[in-house]
């Protein structure tokens, strides 16, 4: 769009919101619309990590070997609702087709653009809405046993390493002298500088899409069902009951996007990717940065007033119950890694992590419809790349070409 016009927004997430400001910046109206209001989801729920860092994917060469096992183990995160495994079968064969060291060096140059400086992405969107207090720049650590355990990781440091992360090595005394809190078996962390953490996603997204309002944007807590056409281009959508007018939409309702893409002739290979928190409030330790706990696959990052423990990949859709194991899971991996830690009470959580079947958003027009345009699949990244998917999605309505390569994440892709 040329010149300015009324924007719907769809999801009103941690993406969805970064596109609702940046359209606004833009000079654009926008209608931001949401079934169950702001960072009702997994920017709610999330590690709460600005992990730039994060380009590898779950797919990483050697899956199909180790997960069997992991599925099989209580002690793994990885779970399977196996009543589910019929319907996911055809994706999950495709994901893990993705397996192999093409694919991860192919997303890592995916993501990279997108999450690579998260941290300063975060504050220039937060600037003057309010929302700037809950960004906390930090360091990030991958934590291992020893030095084997971390070599381990070589082919995915490496991958980093291409893309111009940088980190410091902290073994024995020195990862002591760093932090005290982890039990005598983590002897080495991978410390990279120039991360972040939000210190309450969900009261951020809030506050972000608060500040949007107060601007002008119009927020509708309501489902959207269709998109409203008119000679090949978007001119509404139809939303609890009622027509909204708009000149063009946005499409970034992550895990539930699927069935609204149909709706716009995409073909989105997209699974629910369900993710557990455990918070432990008034801890009696607190790490001092963001860490993500090599062997259990967790992240455990300080937020206000608790400790959030995020992490585990279960399999089972968007409309089953949470399991226990997750949540007893993470108890065990935390007490391991802080021995004689304590806290007042504990809040549970599971949510949806939108997952790509190759594990790289989709984000730009949608081929079948002019003015239809899509921002979803961010997988374990969304809280991190969502401010600059939305910068991007911003300039791309705007007629302004971003200054990166957008044909990894063309919807063009997955048109049916």
């Amino acid at each position: 769009m040329s010149t300015a016009g009324k924007i719907a927004v769809i999801g009103a997430g941690i993406v969805g919101v970064s596109t609702a400001i940046w359209l606004h910046r833009s000079g654009h109206d926008v209608i931001l619309i949401d079934r169950e209001g702001p960072a009702a989801g997994a920017s709610h729920g999330n590690g709460g990590v600005l992990a730039s860092c994060s380009i590898i994917p779950v797919t990483v060469p050697g899956l199909w070997k180790k997960a069997p096992g992991m599925l099989f183990s209580p002690d793994q995160p990885l779970f399977l609702k196996w009543g589910y495994l019929p319907r996911l079968a055809p994706w999950l064969l495709s994901y893990m087709g993705h397996a192999n060291e093409a694919t991860v060096r192919r997303r890592a140059a995916a993501l990279a653009p997108i999450i690579g400086d998260s941290l300063a992405d975060h504050q220039a969107l937060a600037a003057g809405t309010g929302a700037e207090k809950w960004i906390v720049p930090s360091d990030y650590l991958y934590l291992y046993r020893d030095r084997k355990h971390y070599d381990g990781d070589a082919f995915g440091w490496s991958v980093r390493k291409e893309h111009g992360f940088d980190w410091d090595v902290l073994e024995g005394d020195a990862f002591r002298a760093y932090d005290p809190v982890f039990a005598p078996d983590i002897g080495l962390a991978a410390r990279l500088e120039n991360h972040g953490r939000i210190s309450d996603p969900g009261a951020y997204v809030k506050a972000l899409a608060a500040h949007a309002e107060a601007q002008g944007a119009q927020i509708i807590r309501a489902e959207v069902a269709d998109f409203v056409r008119e000679n090949g281009r978007v001119t509404g959508v139809r939303a609890g009951g009622d027509t909204i007018a708009c000149d063009a939409v946005v499409l970034a309702t992550g895990a539930w996007s699927k069935p609204l893409a149909s709706k716009l002739g995409l073909k989105a290979p997209l699974e629910s990717e369900r993710g557990y928190h455990l918070e432990l409030w008034e801890p009696s330790v607190m790490p001092r940065a963001p860490v993500m706990v090599a062997s259990g696959k967790f992240v455990a990052t300080p937020m206000d007033g608790r400790l959030r423990l995020a992490g585990i990949v279960e399999f089972g859709g968007l409309d089953a119950a949470p399991s226990r194991a997750p949540f007893e899971l993470l108890e065990r991996n935390i007490r391991a890694a802080i021995p004689g830690i304590t806290w007042k009470k504990t809040v549970e959580w599971m949510g949806h992590r939108p997952s790509m079947a190759d594990s790289i958003p989709v984000i730009g027009e949608a081929p079948g419809l002019a003015g239809a345009f899509v921002a979803f699949g961010h997988d374990h990244v969304g809280l991190t790349g969502g401010p600059r998917t939305g910068r991007i999605v911003a300039q791309m309505m705007s007629k302004t070409t971003p200054n990166i390569d957008l044909s990894p994440y063309s919807p063009a892709r997955y048109s049916a």
